[in-house]
């Protein structure tokens, strides 16, 4: 018998046809990552994703605001101080303000005309220019504070730029603009979106390297289990699988032992069975068979000698008829053509026919057959049952015990009332049954030791009878020596 290890190596066996786990570890990988790890990676794209637009929407939203406040700050002061002097004063002012303006280096503060050109700016290459941003004509034309962000219609550089209109009694004289490169914010929010999308990306990593790694360590033993299985499907019965987990695995593991120790048992009890019912069959044909010509060509006629002859043919007829009855019981639990016919039974009447019936037989064979009743005065009221089959196993239980415990020349029976319950008890003196061989004495083709005639299977069939009554039927060793059944049967109503 062969033991495999899950590192896939086998001792007293051939290993697993290659080929054989390569499908099925593709499909589960793929089962797992596709219902597993995908679902993770697209939460983690999509924090991504809301991160750089929230992280796009805080800057930008923020140096808006920044400019805003200062095109504000700067135009109120104009509108309120400036704008009545006239134009020389307007325009000196602007002046002055461009040159004073600390923020010049990152800003870029414009004065313009109501057409829509640069009248004055603190980086002296744009005077004189028409930017045509909408957010100059808007502020003109709608009197109030407008935005603008993209690309410069005259450079093609992303900035963000504010224009604030300056009023003059009630008329729009022209805009004062803030602008501001966005090199360098762009710059920042693709860092800040690069770096998450680097942590998110090393987040990915490690949940499928994990994943992977757990469902090779799932996926590799489960592949070698299925080989195994398969080496048991195709005959190796008995195979065993070295048990190296104490989780799921390790209980998928033991359950395919157990099952592979019970197929293996069940086709050596099958082996036997079929050598023992052929050497059964054998043996009363051939006396059969023999007695009929001894009878045959017998001259003498001797009466003596032919009932001798006849009484064996009988006999071997009788039990080649028990031995047929009994495979033909067996087939009928296999296809589950097993039924019943229930109706009121009396089973001490049935017990005491069947008593009366054995007790001659097994005195021929100087065994003593002793029937007693727990209480005289107790009345055993009938039960559901059906007569036939109760009586089959009565007879079935009374022949074992002759046939097994014979040696013990003494066979008794009881009958009593046990909570709801007649139980009748057949006890012979024989040698008992070994104590390894009583968890088997039940199962079909299970003779164990013992090297008296039969097929194996009565014993499944009276279990099966009485299970199908809702009753109990059990065998064990009796104290001082011998074996005892006990069939248990439930009274009418409980």
């Amino acid at each position: 018998m062969g033991v495999l290890n899950f590192k896939g190596r086998a001792s007293g066996a051939a290993e697993a046809p290659p080929g054989l786990s390569l499908p099925h570890l593709t499909g589960l990988r793929r089962r797992w990552i596709t219902n597993t790890v995908a679902p993770v990676c697209f939460i983690l794209m999509m924090t991504v994703i809301l991160f750089s637009a929230g992280i796009s929407s805080y800057y930008f939203g923020s140096m808006q605001k920044g400019l805003e406040s200062r095109a504000q700050a700067i135009a109120n002061s104009f509108n309120e101080y400036f704008m009545s002097g006239g134009f020389n004063s307007y325009y000196q002012k602007a002046v002055q303000s461009t040159e004073r303006f600390e923020d010049k280096n990152r800003v870029e503060l414009q004065f313009i005309n109501s057409r829509g050109r640069i009248v004055v700016s603190t980086s002296g290459l744009t005077a004189g220019t028409t930017p045509g941003a909408d957010d100059i004509s808007r502020a003109l034309s709608d009197n109030r504070m407008a935005a603008f962000q993209g690309p410069d219609p005259e450079t093609g550089e992303n900035i963000m730029a504010v224009s604030h209109p300056l009023v003059y009694n009630g008329r729009v004289q022209g805009v004062m603009r803030v602008v501001t490169s966005m090199r360098k914010v762009d710059s920042q929010v693709v860092m800040s979106v690069l770096l998450v999308t680097l942590i998110v990306a090393a987040c990915m990593g490690i949940v499928l390297a994990t994943n992977l790694i757990f469902i090779n360590n799932v996926v590799e033993p489960v592949a070698e289990v299925t080989g195994a299985a398969k080496r048991i499907s195709d005959g190796s019965y008995g195979y065993r699988i070295e048990k190296t987990y104490s989780d799921e695995l390790g209980e998928l593991v033991e359950s395919i032992n157990n099952m592979s120790l019970k197929i293996g048992q069940n086709e050596k009890m099958k082996t036997e069975f079929i050598s023992s019912v052929s050497h059964e069959l054998r043996t009363p044909l051939t006396a059969i068979n023999g007695w009929g010509e001894t009878i045959l060509e017998d001259p003498s006629g001797d009466p003596v000698q032919m009932r001798r002859g006849i009484r064996i043919i009988l006999n071997e007829t009788r039990r080649l008829s028990n031995m047929v009855e009994e495979l033909l019981e067996f087939s009928k639990m296999e296809d589950g053509r097993f039924t019943l016919h229930i109706e009121t039974v009396d089973l001490q009447a049935e017990l005491e026919d069947a008593i009366f019936t054995y007790r001659e037989l097994f005195k021929q064979e100087g065994i003593a057959l002793e029937y007693a009743v727990a209480d005289e005065e107790d009345i055993f009221p009938p039960i559901s049952g059906d007569p036939e089959r109760l009586k089959q196993v009565i007879c079935n239980v009374l022949d074992n015990a002759a046939k097994h415990g014979g040696a013990g020349k003494r066979i008794s029976v009881s009958l009593d009332r046990e909570g709801g319950a007649q139980v009748i008890r057949v006890r012979d003196y024989g040698p008992g049954i070994p104590e390894a061989e009583l968890p088997f004495i039940k199962q079909k083709f299970y003779k164990g030791s013992s090297k008296a005639r039969g097929s194996g299977i009565g014993l499944a069939v009276c279990d099966e009878i009485v299970k199908l009554h809702g009753g109990a039927f059990t065998i064990g060793n009796a104290q001082g020596g011998g074996a005892v059944v006990a069939i248990s049967l439930p009274e009418t109503g409980t």
